[in-house]
């Protein structure tokens, strides 16, 4: 890699910039400068080094004045079009036909930021000039459509018709304040700063978002989406001169400077703490007792701080976040909340920190207030728990130097972080994003009451807090739709003949212009890879067998930084029937229970200071060979630096083998956070929850899956919260007997990704890990699910629904072919898109056909049901008379391949390669596969007619969503019951 030296030279060279910084960010090692575009003011932060997953962002600093979400609008909009790309949606044909690692866009309460990733030279660069063009020459000025499609329009087909509002933002923010989780987070925000852009909603409130004209939206875009008020980055592998020149010459030198006061105004300190009352919505039959969110909120100083921003991370997992942490456990022993939890959120201004009791009730306020501040006053005269402090200090700096951001591009998670104090001081971006230093002064403070002092000041001392009760109404969707009704009646009977003409024409027009495809010409303006671009070679699995005794390890030889990748895993297929919904509960329970050497919390520390973390996980892996047989693991999963790899075998043994499950009050803990944190889940996941219901009618796997994680186990956890005394016995009794079928030396394989150096001493370790667990016998019988369509609705208080249809083509004799890839993403991106999405409304869809079978299609905070399901019945017809030319499928087959070509880190590789051992997938299928994808045709979609035919024949419809939406369609389920009882 080029030195900084050159690096500086180069830029000195481009006449558009001056450089007002260039060093080695050895921290990250990175070359870094940071410039200024001299026409503009545009600031640029570059991070030049070997990473080939190349990312770019363009932000601007977007404060709202109200609740609108016409930022939120503006951000959904640009992307539909514009000067040199005048197609109605680059961005999905982005999405079809290229080969990013990240494509999206996303509305903060100050900012918003358009990033794209890439590996491919070529594929960057185009989806870094249809960004930059997007936002600064948008079609929105020629195309009232598009804000109507995307923001919100009145619907009304005939003068008959119920006046009706849609749009794609108005129902994604009906789903988000359908989630009191989503909308406790907002009123939190909204309380700390009610002077300031944070005391409005961004995203838009849908009361609100009809107030939004046209003109207002435009005037938004006018005035911050200039070259003066944005903020550019490019990190990576590149020509970092050519990438610079390109910027400056195609677009920045085309704008001329301008004042813009897009400054965050600071939010004057409370003379005295307030408080908060807002209501959310409950079924008719649920209960409001013990159904109120508590919370305790103090603004933290500011953002620009870099020990601050770090040292409250800490604090956060020392006071709260951690098992038996001193502010969780005393408000969870006074039986303050079912669940007890605190977040810090450092990303805007003035960040603050939450102490939240869930499912609590009002009456609990005044007690939850003072135990907070007596706990808070007791750990700042007394002390904090230092091997606490040491603890969250290990697990923080273990995240920031392994740098594992999953299917998230590195690069992308330090840019969006570096706007963390590039947003709020125009020559500091990387104060966060560098953090070694940090993190070694914060070790330095541990013993000298820094950290009670920071309690002192900011949460004891300090007026500049809120306490916000959120509480329930039953009735309140029900409530807010009947008055909505009535305002949309009333405003129709209102309107003149003339007046309501021209809604049903708008209405019309909006239909055509959605239903109108862009042309050849304006889609051929977006470039496009060839398929010679793409690798032909799919990517092998790095697989060794190696054996302790007779126990396998599975070895992948990756580099990894020094870092161990450690997992045991045990079958669990043969667990019998009764105890097998109980390894649900067992999952949550290890690891968060008291031990033979340790308390549950000195475990959790002694895990995070000696390893980067020890999870429990449940998979199933079913058998490439014979789709109907599948296997069951049960899998301890740790990180490990190499020289403390014993440690993390030590702990995994002391977690498997030596867990203590008789403290009854601890387990009702534990079964009373799950449930609460698992309905938060299911409230705002209702897409991924109906899609696995759905499948579970007709798949053994996806039956399996449902008893650990699905509807099942949430029954169970409602059962055992509310029964708790009388289901104690049995729980503990089962816990234990699940272990002694578990943790067993025959069920055992040891799954390590490291290099070799890393290897030697691990079968020596595994041979002693044997030796403790269980060999007592056991009566071993395979749970077998019972496959049953059941066709459920799920009433919620939800303004939207979830909708699926499932089935598996297998069973109708049709094999897997790797051209269902290249469907899904053409299903995905052009049917559903343009059917549910852009005419229906819904903010997603989604669709997937598995290996065995299992396939689905599902919409996500969607207005419709009937129309959705007759969308989804459609499908085969459309399919069967699909007609594209070349390019068309090149663009489908690259969104394939993109999708399969995930750039992957050292851990994912591992579990990659574990997942084709334990599936029996061979490397010439994964080849295959990807020839039947390269090879895909429009006579090969065509031909995919017939898979839809037969997963659609098995009929298994589940829909999560409004109580009334569903009761209206009672007949086309088999039952409907609440989603929470």
């Amino acid at each position: 890699m080029r030195g900084i030296e050159e690096l500086k030279q180069n830029i000195k060279d481009l006449e558009g910039y001056e450089i007002i910084e260039a060093r080695e960010v050895g921290d990250l090692n990175s070359q870094g400068a940071l410039l200024r575009h001299k026409k503009t003011g545009a600031r640029i932060t570059v991070l030049l080094n070997e990473d080939d997953n190349k990312v770019f962002y363009i932000g601007f600093r977007t404060p709202p004045a109200d609740s609108t979400g016409v930022a939120h609008i503006v951000e959904h909009t640009v992307l539909c079009g514009s000067r040199n790309f005048p197609a109605k949606d680059p961005f999905i044909e982005l999405v079809k036909g290229s080969l990013n690692t990240f494509l999206n866009a996303m509305t903060y309460p100050d900012k918003t930021v358009y990033p794209v990733a890439s590996c491919n030279d070529k594929d960057f660069q185009n989806l870094m000039h249809i960004y930059l063009d997007a936002v600064f020459y948008p079609n929105i000025y020629k195309e009232e459509k598009i804000f109507r499609q995307e923001g919100w329009h009145y619907e009304l087909e005939s003068a008959e018709d119920e006046l009706t509002l849609n749009g794609v933002v108005y129902n994604e923010m009906k789903g988000a304040f359908s989630s009191p989780d989503d909308v406790l987070d907002r009123e939190v925000l909204n309380s700390l700063y009610p002077d300031t852009p944070y005391g409005t909603e961004s995203g838009g409130d849908p009361d609100v978002i009809p107030a939004l004209t046209y003109e207002d939206f435009l005037d938004f875009h006018r005035k911050y989406y200039h070259p003066s008020n944005s903020y550019i980055y490019l990190y990576g592998d590149m020509d970092m001169e050519q990438k610079l020149r390109f910027i400056d010459e195609e677009y920045l030198s085309r704008f001329e400077a301008l004042s813009i006061d897009s400054q965050i105004k600071l939010q004057e300190a409370f003379e005295a703490p307030r408080e908060i009352y807002k209501e959310y919505s409950i079924m008719e039959d649920e209960s409001e007792k013990e159904n109120t969110y508590l919370t305790y909120n103090t603004v933290i100083g500011d953002n620009l701080d870099r020990k601050l921003y770090i040292a409250f991370q800490v604090l956060d997992y020392a006071l709260c976040s951690a098992p038996g942490a001193p502010l969780k456990q005393a408000l969870t022993d006074k039986g303050i909340g079912k669940e007890i939890y605190s977040t810090y959120d450092n990303g805007i201004m003035q960040p603050f920190f939450s102490v939240v009791a869930k499912n609590t009730d009002l009456s609990r306020k005044e007690e939850f207030v003072r135990t907070i501040e007596e706990v808070l006053a007791v750990q700042a005269e007394s002390g904090i728990d230092k091997k606490a402090l040491a603890a969250g200090l290990n697990y923080f700096e273990f995240k920031y130097r392994e740098s594992d951001f999953g299917s998230y591009p590195k690069g992308l998670i330090l840019g969006l972080q570096a706007l963390d104090s590039w947003l709020y001081d125009e020559e500091k971006p990387l104060i966060h994003v560098e953090a070694n230093d940090t993190f070694a002064a914060l070790k330095k403070e541990i013993e000298t009451g820094y950290f009670e002092g920071l309690v002192k000041k900011y949460l004891l001392n300090n007026t500049h807090k809120t306490v916000v009760v959120l509480s329930p109404q039953k009735g309140l969707t029900s409530k807010k739709e009947a008055a909505l009704q009535k305002e949309l009646q009333e405003y129709k009977e209102a309107l003149s003949d003339q007046a309501m003409e021209r809604i049903i024409e708008e209405t019309k027009a909006l239909e055509r212009y959605q239903e109108e495809p862009s042309s050849k010409e304006d889609l051929e303006k977006i470039p496009l890879l060839t398929r010679e671009d793409m690798k032909k070679e799919a990517e092998d699995f790095v697989n060794e067998e190696r054996y302790s005794d007779d126990t396998l390890i599975l070895f992948h030889n990756i580099f990894t930084n020094g870092i161990g990748y450690l997992r045991f895993v045990f079958d669990i297929g043969n667990v019998p029937e009764e105890l097998f919904p109980y390894i649900g509960i067992l999952k949550q329970v290890l690891g968060m229970v008291d031990t033979q050497n340790y308390s549950y919390s000195d475990l959790y520390h002694e895990t995070n200071i000696k390893t980067g973390g020890i999870d429990m996980v449940v998979n199933t892996y079913s058998n490439a060979l014979n789709l109907d047989d599948y296997s069951i693991k049960f899998e301890i999963k740790a990180k490990v630096l190499y020289e403390n790899l014993q440690e993390a075998f030590r702990l995994a043994e002391e977690i498997a083998r030596h867990s203590k499950f008789d403290d009854t009050k601890r387990l009702y803990e534990i079964i009373a956070e799950v449930q609460s944190r698992m309905q938060a889940t299911m409230t705002s996941s209702g897409h991924s929850l109906a899609a696995i219901r759905a499948l579970s009618y007709i798949s053994g796997t996806a039956a399996v899956a449902e008893q650990i994680s699905g509807i099942p186990q949430y029954r169970l956890l409602e059962k055992l919260e509310s029964q708790f005394e009388e289901e104690k016995t049995d729980l503990i009794e089962k816990l234990k007997q699940l272990t002694e079928y578990i943790f067993r030396p025959e069920n055992l394989m040891v799954d390590y990704t490291a290099t070799e150096k890393e290897y030697p001493g691990i079968e020596t370790m595994v041979r002693a890990f044997k030796k403790d667990l269980y060999t007592s016998p056991v009566e071993k019988k395979k749970f077998e699910p019972r496959l049953v369509r059941k066709n459920e609705g799920y009433l919620t208080s939800s303004q939207i629904q979830f909708v699926c249809r499932a089935g598996n083509f297998i069973h109708e004799g049709l094999p897997y072919t790797g051209a269902l890839k290249v469907l899904k993403v053409m299903m995905g991106y052009d049917y559903l898109w343009n059917r549910v999405r852009v005419k229906g409304g819904a903010y997603g869809c989604m669709c997937n056909f598995g290996k065995s079978g299992d396939s689905y299609f599902v919409s996500y905070r969607d207005p419709n049901l009937e129309k959705t399901v007759e969308v989804y019945e459609n499908a085969a017809e459309y399919i069967s008379t699909f007609e594209a030319d070349e390019r068309t499928i090149t663009q489908f087959i690259i969104g394939a391949v993109s999708d399969l070509d995930v750039p992957m880190t050292p851990a994912t590789k591992g579990v990659y390669s574990m997942g084709g051992y334990l599936t029996k997938l061979s490397f010439d299928r994964v080849q295959q596969e990807r020839d039947e994808l390269l090879a895909t045709t429009a006579e090969t979609i065509r031909g995919l007619s017939e898979y839809i035919r037969a997963f659609m024949k098995e009929d298994c419809l589940c829909v999560v969503g409004n109580e009334e939406k569903l009761k209206e369609n009672e007949a086309m389920f088999m039952n409907i019951e609440p989603l929470f009882h």
